[in-house]
């Protein structure tokens, strides 16, 4: 294995949720591909076309040459445009074709994983053009892989692997831009802390200090006297985080102390990703 020691975890995680959605949609029947799941606008057969195209790009093949139909409610900006392309050109592939290219592109990857020799910075193409390091690539690919592999987990009630090596990826990143979403969106009074305590299959503690300056930073010891407290379920912290649900939906399941105004604000911005 010439992969860099930086790079395994995210192949790990990569390597365990996608596998995961081979096993998951392997038995399904013709119309169950046409579940509704959590991530809006998508089937169960356009998430796994999403995840095939995702990692056909990361192997270097050429985008499919598609026209996208004008009445696709859930498609608003370029970037969803750009997400949609590998899904619709899907869309009536039969459940066959779908765990065949599914298993193929599989097999592909991981062939690619063995011989990556690359150096974590080493630059690669993105969506839209952008340019990427190969770790943020594959970061973005066990993050992705892991998400999705929750969504289909939603929509055919097989719930499971809030604790792979996904779910680390997953809160890692998310944690990373609470800062962001406390102090800057929210607009936490400077010199505030927030606390927010997840329990449930991954548990954690994390507080954001906002400064003089208003910048939020992220640490692991409590606050006393915090501003907010945020209390829930992981699974219900990634359903909030990317945008699966609405803080409404799920108010049962999210206990809230503090400033009324902040929470309300903090849970207005919680959704990071879609």
């Amino acid at each position: 294995m010439s992969l860099h020691p930086t790079l395994q975890p995210y192949a790990d995680a990569w390597t365990h949720a996608v596998d995961a959605i081979a096993e998951l949609v392997a038995p399904l029947v013709e119309g169950e591909w046409n579940r509704r799941t959590p991530c809006p606008g998508w089937s169960v057969r356009d998430v796994v076309s999403h995840v095939i195209g995702m990692d056909c790009e990361m192997l270097g093949d050429p985008r499919p040459i598609h026209t996208l139909p004008r009445d696709l409610y859930h498609v608003r900006t370029e970037h969803q445009r750009y997400m949609e392309m590998q899904v619709d050109a899907r869309r009536h592939h039969t459940a066959p074709e779908m765990t065949s290219e599914l298993e193929y592109t599989i097999i592909r990857r991981n062939r690619q994983l063995r011989n990556e020799s690359r150096q974590p910075d080493h630059k690669v193409r993105g969506p839209l053009g952008t340019e990427l390091t190969l770790e943020q690539a594959m970061r973005n690919r066990a993050f992705d892989t892991w998400v999705h592999e929750q969504d289909l987990r939603a929509a055919l009630g097989r719930p499971g692997n809030l604790d792979s090596p996904g779910a680390y990826v997953v809160r890692d990143e998310l944690l990373s831009v609470l800062p962001k979403v406390v102090a800057e969106d929210a607009q936490a009074p400077r010199s505030s802390a927030v606390v927010l305590d997840v329990h449930g299959p991954l548990e954690f503690i994390r507080t954001v200090r906002v400064d003089i300056q208003g910048r939020g930073t992220l640490e692991t010891s409590p606050a006393l006297g915090p501003a907010a407290t945020l209390t829930l379920d992981w699974e219900t912290y990634v359903r909030l985080a990317c945008g699966r649900v609405t803080a409404d939906a799920v108010a049962d399941r999210i206990k809230a102390e503090g400033d009324p105004h902040l929470i309300a604000a903090i849970l207005h911005a919680f959704a990071v990703t879609v």
